[in-house]
């Protein structure tokens, strides 16, 4: 698999590799700011099959500090949202990536946003994320003294002494129980079940993360498996699922593209799964359009389709579809 790969971009392990801000549906029915910090870290030790995110890793660990000027640096220059991702390639809560002497430093600067949402391979789900919550907690304690110090008011989006909501964001991929063990992901459906169980049980909040179409997976089958994957998740507690349309790029997925064992899913299917996750009523669902113009295939009515998803994916709501001759 990493003779596949091509080379790394390169990155500096004192910046974040990329930070944005887009709106999401919050639990309650509002489409709420959402900032995102890519941050700089060590690459991810699991190294799944489909992954793509080593490309904007380091070899070593970062030292220590240099993960709370990445979040300085972004905070900088981000407008302001309501809450925050911090997504670094990987696992927040393993040490090798985000030292463990900088989860104080972190939980202070973004102690103020509403939901403070990490990602995490579920087998890494235990203490770690507990002593997160409760500096979250500490952090926004310290909040309000140090903003009477500097004389500044309180604003829409400082939560005062209630802490923020961390949310832990799990990849499952699928559920289909031939290619699961097959995409190098080291875990088990029990191993997601009982991540999904330590979280509720202290307060934590959780999403999953959901492939459609995987490699080994054919196209009739791709939505029925990523809508079963989306009902099993919901059943672990999760509150929201994001569905992510399989991409090539990173090597491997090419060369089994190669070998008749992958091809992205098409631009039916992603619409199609949509509309079957948001009609389960069971949770937000939503779909990845990173690169959704991969999946176009007709020049009059792919931005449109792309369009729909975006406002469904907000309001939660199934959209009549794009009339084209395509179809």
């Amino acid at each position: 698999m990493l003779g596949a790969r091509g080379p790394k971009n390169r990155v500096d392990p004192n910046l974040p590799y990329a930070w944005l801000v887009e709106p999401e549906p919050t639990a309650s029915g509002n489409v709420e700011d959402v900032a995102t910090v890519f941050l700089t870290n060590r690459e991810c030790p699991y190294r799944c099959l489909f992954c793509d995110l080593w490309k904007n890793t380091t070899d070593e660990r970062v030292v220590a500090g240099a993960i709370p000027r990445q979040i300085d640096y972004a905070l900088a220059r981000l407008p302001p949202a309501r809450h925050i991702k911090l997504y670094n390639s990987g696992n927040f809560f393993d040490r090798q990536a985000i030292p463990y002497e900088d989860y104080s430093d972190i939980a202070h600067r973004v102690a103020r946003f509403h939901t403070v949402i990490v990602e995490n391979h579920p087998a890494l789900c235990g203490a770690g994320c507990l002593e997160f919550r409760d500096l979250l907690k500490a952090g926004a304690k310290r909040q309000i003294p140090e903003r009477e110090e500097r004389g500044m008011p309180y604003s829409s989006d400082v939560r005062g002494e209630q802490a923020p909501q961390l949310e832990i964001a799990m990849g499952l991929e699928t559920v289909h129980p031939d290619v699961l063990p097959r995409l190098n992901k080291r875990m088990t459906l029990n191993d997601f079940t009982r991540a999904g169980e330590f979280l509720s049980q202290n307060d934590i909040a959780a999403r999953a993360f959901v492939l459609l179409k995987p490699p080994f997976m054919v196209e009739d089958e791709c939505v029925d498996w990523a809508l079963r994957s989306v009902e099993f998740a919901f059943d672990c507690g999760v509150r929201i699922c994001c569905v992510i349309p399989t991409r090539s790029g990173n090597g491997i997925l090419d060369r089994l593209a190669a070998e008749g064992d992958f091809a992205p899913p098409r631009l039916a299917s992603l619409e199609a799964m949509l509309e079957r996750g948001i009609a389960l009523a069971r949770g937000r669902v939503l779909v990845d359009l990173w690169d959704i113009e991969r999946l176009f295939q007709c020049p009059h009515c792919g931005l449109r389709r792309a369009e729909r998803l975006r406002h469904m994916n907000l309001s939660q709501r199934i959209l009549p579809p794009i009339d084209c001759d395509c179809a």
